[in-house]
């Protein structure tokens, strides 16, 4: 890609309009891929969804301090949005994209939150008819906790579990499934889907076909895995991503774990340079590649009146009778598809007794924040949602410190004032504060590399290292 978004055309990327009330918003969405290339017939976004998902930062606050965390340098001393406001951009989330969207309640971590209010979010998003997901990395999430949220209405809990987070007593990805396992047994008998986050670094990549048998040998609970290569952005201190890390190389790690070809390109959501996903059945320990039929995926793509909800564990099978009887044209080649994998895998059919479980894998190729592409930004499938509006989340990693330091109107007792994101106060206007170096934040409001300097002044002062030269902008 020769071309990249210059700093000022990033920092003026308009926000997608609202859509109006009774606009077709996956005519919406179609229109934006087409422009760039990235719709066809097996393309979900257009089809089958508005948006791949929406993020819903409900802190920026972290309990670790990840090597390459996306987060900014001031996220630490932001304080934690109003439930009012929170409230408003669940609204928006319906308004640009429509019920059923998957709704990803994250942060920081947004157990950091004080319970009472994740649970009023939780019900907030399950009664405008999104889907919650928590996305957590588990430490202040147990069994108990889970089971609260999914009663409030949670849907799916995402563990992220990895070497980047530093967590003590821990030298290899192997070592970390025993905190892996722990929180599965913590997720069970929740009703909660499970998924896992994993970042891909040079340290973890020969490590990939390890943790892969892992999720495999889990997949009763785990339902989606997802890689997510490692970018040049936020205020982690691991920066440029290894040559040996790519889309094609995480797939190659992926299928030395499975022994079967998995194809990652018969239905793609999004940019295929930004999402690769492929869909497994789990059989008696073994995988079978469940999207090995192009043309009866695209069938299934293509029928977007049918209503293919995840709730239940029976869900998708009750999506399949819904799907046929909608397209009864289409039962032959169901019938065949059926036919098919049951002749692969019936002796392991039978030696499982009949027990069939689904496992996904998505592979995220971010952006770095000074090398994002046009095209893949207007093919978008994971948002945002800001005080303005939803935004591509690489675009708003490349400008978060606009976003999240943005005073936000409330209401005060039917007067408009302006909620403060470094003091919690409430403002007559609504200017942001004026940007200060990250450093000058009190130790314990600082993480990444901001937190690094100010330990290398301290040693520094002490005349015992030299002074990291600055941080980048």
């Amino acid at each position: 890609m020769d071309q990249y978004l210059t700093p000022e055309e990033i920092k003026a990327y308009p926000i997608d309009p609202k859509p109006a009330p009774d606009a077709d918003r996956h005519a919406i969405v179609r229109r934006r891929l087409e422009s760039v290339g990235q719709f066809g017939p097996r393309q979900q976004l257009g089809n089958r969804m508005a948006i791949g998902c929406v993020a819903l930062e409900i802190t920026q606050r972290c309990n670790l301090d990840c090597t390459c965390c996306y987060l900014s340098e001031h996220s630490e001393a932001v304080r934690d949005l109003p439930l009012e406001e929170i409230f408003r951009r669940i609204q928006t989330i319906v308004d640009y994209y429509g019920p059923g969207t998957a709704v990803q309640i994250t942060g920081g971590d947004p157990t950091l939150r004080k319970k009472s209010e994740l649970i009023q979010i939780i019900r907030r998003v399950r009664d405008v008819g999104l889907r919650p997901s928590l996305f957590t990395n588990g430490i202040k999430a147990p069994h108990s906790y889970l089971k609260e949220l999914a009663e409030a209405g949670l849907a799916d809990v995402a563990f992220h579990v990895d070497l980047t987070q530093e967590r003590k007593g821990y030298s290899t990805e192997v070592e970390l499934n025993e905190i892996r396992q722990r929180y599965i047994d913590n997720a069970r008998g929740t009703g909660l889907s499970v998924f896992f986050n994993f970042t891909v670094t040079r340290e973890s990549f020969h490590e990939i076909p390890d943790l892969v048998r892992f999720y495999v040998k889990n997949a009763d609970m785990v339902k989606t895995v997802s890689f997510q290569l490692q970018a040049d952005t936020g205020r982690g201190t691991q920066r440029e991503r290894d040559v040996i890390i790519n889309q094609e190389s995480v797939i190659e790690q992926i299928e030395k774990a499975t022994g079967i070809s998995i194809n990652f390109g018969a239905s793609p959501v999004g940019h295929t340079r930004c999402n690769k996903y492929a869909m497994c059945f789990e059989v008696n320990g073994r995988l079978f590649n469940a999207l090995d039929d192009s043309d009866f995926v695209t069938q299934i793509v293509a029928g977007r009146d049918t209503e293919w909800d995840r709730y239940t564990r029976l869900s998708p099978l009750a999506a399949a009778v819904r799907w046929v009887r909608d397209h009864p044209r289409g039962v032959l080649a169901a019938a065949g598809y059926v036919a098919r994998m049951a002749r692969q895998g019936w002796r392991d059919l039978i030696a499982a007794r009949g027990r069939v479980h689904r496992i996904s894998f998505f592979i995220h190729n971010f952006m770095d924040a000074c090398h994002l592409e046009p095209d893949r930004i207007k093919a978008c499938s994971f948002y945002t949602v800001t005080r303005d509006g939803p935004v591509s989340m690489c675009l708003a990693n490349a400008k978060r410190d606009e976003f999240i330091l943005q005073r936000v109107e409330v209401d005060e007792e039917g007067q408009k004032k302006f909620w403060d994101p470094l003091t919690g106060l409430l403002k007559e206007d609504d200017q942001a504060p004026n940007p200060v170096d990250p450093t000058s934040h009190p130790l314990k409001f600082t993480k990444g590399r901001s937190r690094r300097v100010l330990f290398q002044r301290r040693e520094a002062s002490r005349g015992d290292a030299p002074v990291e030269a600055g941080l980048r902008s």
